[in-house]
């Protein structure tokens, strides 16, 4: 009998200690969330998106070959820019100066800020007739300020410009922590050689910060692609739907009632999604 109650009862390493059974059981409502909020609606989206024709109608829209255009345009320059911006004001914010500090908390700002009101804001004062540039303008020179927003290269201007703004004070201060972890031992003997500071620039700082700087840019385009508020808020998509990319183009199709059509746009942005990933991964992988 007590060796058969032994051979029913489970070895001490198959049983759950109390901690792993309350541990398991507080992930059951993640797991439940993750399933309903995201593989879901994902699924449900591939489905929409199964017919051939959805993608016919798609690549017969000329909106989509300009969101795709503009998606383009948006990360050669946006991210680039941003990057390289990020870069030199990194070697700024390293300065062991008092009023650094000052700067350095006013410069966090547009990030810290919630995106809504501070993308609303500055539509506002991009009207042609009530916004406080065109005012400003009509006060010192008499002259009538262009229409901002009714220009489609000057609204996706204001748009990467209005991303490059919100999203410039987190890289830079990813860029300030690789800088800081550089050791100035090096720097020091660097200047006992005599070394310019774009020889310190070339030969230490870059080579210690490249891995991350390269990273961080693939990472950011990943996040650009998603970039919904910077062109919606701003300009809607106008003037004439010139300036959608396609984190915006499938609400666009929504508002026409053509799900179909948003849900193919969504699976057509994946092959600028899936190389970005996959390039993030194999860097991290080193």
């Amino acid at each position: 009998m007590n060796t058969h109650v032994a051979h029913l009862t489970p070895p001490p390493s198959a049983r759950l200690s109390t901690w792993e059974f309350w541990g398991r059981l507080m992930v059951v409502p993640y797991i439940l969330v993750f399933l309903v909020f995201v593989v879901y609606p994902v699924c449900y989206g591939l489905w929409l998106a199964r017919h051939p024709q959805s993608y016919v109608d798609l690549f017969n829209d000329p909106i989509f070959f300009r969101s795709a255009v503009n998606t383009l345009v948006f990360l050669v320059v946006a991210i680039n820019l941003k990057m390289v911006v990020a870069l030199a004001l990194s070697g700024f914010f390293v300065l062991e100066r008092w009023w650094i500090k000052i700067v350095a908390a006013l410069f966090i700002l547009p990030w810290a800020v919630p995106s809504i009101p501070t993308i609303l804001s500055v539509r506002f004062m991009l009207n042609p007739e009530w916004g406080i540039i065109n005012s400003a303008i009509f006060r010192w020179t008499g002259l009538d300020g262009p229409n901002w927003l009714n220009d489609p290269t000057l609204a996706l201007s204001f748009s990467m410009l209005m991303h490059i703004w919100k999203s410039l004070p987190f890289w830079t201060l990813i860029l300030v922590a690789a800088r800081l972890a550089i050791p100035t031992e090096q720097y020091e003997a660097a200047s006992v050689d005599g070394a310019t500071r774009w020889q310190k620039f070339k030969f230490i700082t870059w080579p210690s910060m490249r891995s991350l700087y390269l990273t961080s840019t693939i990472l950011s385009m990943i996040w650009t692609l998603g970039d919904f508020n910077s062109v919606y808020l701003l300009t809607g998509g106008g003037p004439a739907d010139m300036t959608h990319v396609l984190a915006t183009l499938g609400i666009r199709y929504l508002r026409l009632d053509q799900v179909d059509l948003a849900m193919a746009s969504i699976v057509v942005a994946l092959p600028f999604v899936l190389p970005l990933v996959f390039f993030m991964m194999k860097r991290l992988s080193k």
